[in-house]
């Protein structure tokens, strides 16, 4: 996952000047911010838990597995029943007469175009998710099918391990990114307040948002982005590790991983500190161009016509199931593979809330809230389907029909997944090249931005936090990526980011209807002022 968030409008999110109007006076954002109790807080926690993987690493394994197994098995179900319930708000709202509100003042129009926002949007999540499971998760669940609805490696195994992965990387997963952006948006373009994550809760805390209450929700929001990044850097240590050493024989272990952190961590601290912004354009660029490069590579050398016709059978099985799949719980079993896939992606998801969240409104002033859900939910929903369909497609064409053993590969190293099918067309060498140097753009561009974000929230919601903010949040997220692998590989990756996502599950169960408050007040504001 990545985002050229701090290229794209730098100065977005406090309009066309350089000040934002709070509580009716004007607070400048041109400072570097106030370095609080959230700062102090957020980096005295993630100093423990650094020191805790370091120290205690067996312990921390302990924990984690502990805590995984009760947050899933007890709480599991809510993950399903609040994205679901995110989804349809959001739907609800886009055909609702509150459609029409622009974020923004009445008069603002949309900044950029529709085409480059569609573009921004996308390149904000594309990325290493994409490389790292675009062939993982379809072949993955040909064979192995979820929830046992198909003999493995059937076509009927196929369908459903598109519609899986579909599920797990569609409308869900934008509905947690399009609450939070129309949240922040709307709080910040139409009510000028600061860019933290407590802001938003104002109609819901009034002026607690600035005391004890407000501050936790703050630093909730900087853990869970902290490890939605860390998460997103160890897949991509992870699969950059695992296609230099099919290329160049780079033992794949975890010290290659640990160099290969520490060198993209370098690479990103200096950016966001430097703030080298038409590096990082470039970089976002150029990486959106490689992505279309590989993807009609792919789609050309591979079996269109088989490709074609999977796409629309997947796509119906998975409108036909979807609010059967959208509220399957784990009842009669299957909770081990609920945490490895769905109950994974869904905490993913909302640990990148705010993250994402701050893009979308830097890049949405103007647009009416029915533009911006339909943009956000819909375009990016159908560009990953067809990804997937394309890269797990052709894998699944491969093993059923081919003789290939993708699947096998990829259950002894989930990494190999993307790098095995490129190897069975013409150029692997060269595409396996491409595929790692766009997983380090991504990843490069990602993390610099997301050190960009913690910088921001630790800063009292400022947009130029100081350097050594800057610095201390690009190493300490280097740095917990690093423990995390060390600790226990993905595994450990993923189990930490089910496990400390779930209280900020609860803070965007809150936002929406702190939201939707928010906007029935001002409504019913407009409509007595018109009487």
């Amino acid at each position: 996952m990545s985002s050229p968030l701090r290229t794209s409008a730098e100065a977005t999110l406090s309009g066309s000047g350089e000040e934002n109007t709070i509580n009716g006076t004007v607070e400048g954002h041109d400072g570097a911010g106030r370095l609080g109790s959230v700062f102090w807080t957020s980096l005295g926690v993630s100093a423990l838990f650094v020191a805790w993987a370091v120290l205690f690493t067996d312990n921390l394994n302990k924990v984690t597995n502990t805590s995984l197994n009760w947050v899933t098995a007890t709480f599991g179900w809510s993950y399903l029943v609040v994205t679901l319930g995110i989804l349809v708000f959001l739907v609800f709202l886009a055909f609702s007469p509150a459609g029409d509100i622009r974020l923004g003042k009445d008069g603002d129009r949309p900044e950029f175009s529709t085409l480059s926002w569609f573009a921004m949007i996308l390149s904000a999540v594309m990325g290493i998710g994409l490389v790292s499971y675009g062939v993982a998760e379809p072949i993955s669940h040909l064979a192995a099918p979820p929830h046992g609805l198909a003999e493995p490696n059937t076509p009927a195994a196929a369908v459903r391990a598109l519609q899986y992965s579909y599920f797990d990387w569609g409308l869900q997963a934008w509905a947690i990114f399009a609450v939070f952006g129309l949240a922040i948006a709307y709080s910040t373009h139409r009510k000028g307040r600061r860019t933290l994550v407590s802001q938003m809760f104002t109609p819901l805390l009034g002026d607690r948002v600035n005391g004890p209450i407000g501050k936790a929700i703050d630093v909730l929001a900087v853990f869970a982005t902290l490890f939605g990044t860390t998460t997103s850097l160890g897949l991509g240590a992870l699969q950059v590790n695992n296609g230099l050493g099919r290329l160049f024989g780079m033992p794949v272990n975890s010290v290659s991983q640990v160099l290969i952190i520490a060198a993209v961590t370098s690479i990103f601290t200096l950016s966001a500190v430097t703030g080298v912004s038409k590096g990082i354009k470039l970089l976002s660029q150029g990486s959106s161009l490689l992505a279309i490069a590989l993807f009609v590579f792919m789609l050309v050398v591979g079996p269109t016509v088989f490709l074609a016709n999977l796409y629309i059978e997947s796509v119906g099985q998975w409108a036909t199931d979807f609010f059967r799949m959208s509220l399957q719980g784990t009842a009669f079993g299957g909770l081990e593979w609920m945490q490895w896939w769905t109950y994974f992606m869904m905490a993913w998801w909302v640990s990148w809330g705010a993250f994402v969240g701050v893009f979308l409104a830097r890049i949405s002033r103007g647009r009416t809230i029915r533009g911006f859900i339909m943009g956000v939910l819909v375009v990016p929903s159908v560009v990953f389907f067809t990804w997937f369909t394309v890269f797990g497609g052709t894998a699944i064409h491969i093993d059923m029909f081919q003789g290939g053993d993708i699947a096998k590969q990829t259950a002894a190293d989930i990494n190999s997944a993307f790098f095995a099918t490129l190897d069975h067309f013409p150029l692997a060498a060269l595409t396996s090249a491409i595929a790692i140097i766009l997983v380090v753009m991504f990843f490069v561009s990602g993390a610099d931005a997301n050190t960009y974000v913690l910088s921001m929230m630790t800063s009292d919601g400022s947009l130029t936090p100081r350097r050594s903010v800057l610095v201390l949040w690009g190493v300490l997220t280097g740095v917990t990526a690093v423990v995390l692998m060390l600790a226990g590989g993905l595994n450990a990756l993923q189990n930490t980011v089910i496990v400390t996502s779930l209280p900020f599950l609860v803070i965007i169960a809150g936002l929406a209807v702190s939201f939707w408050k928010e906007l029935c007040a001002d409504r019913k504001e407009k409509t007595d002022a018109a009487h």
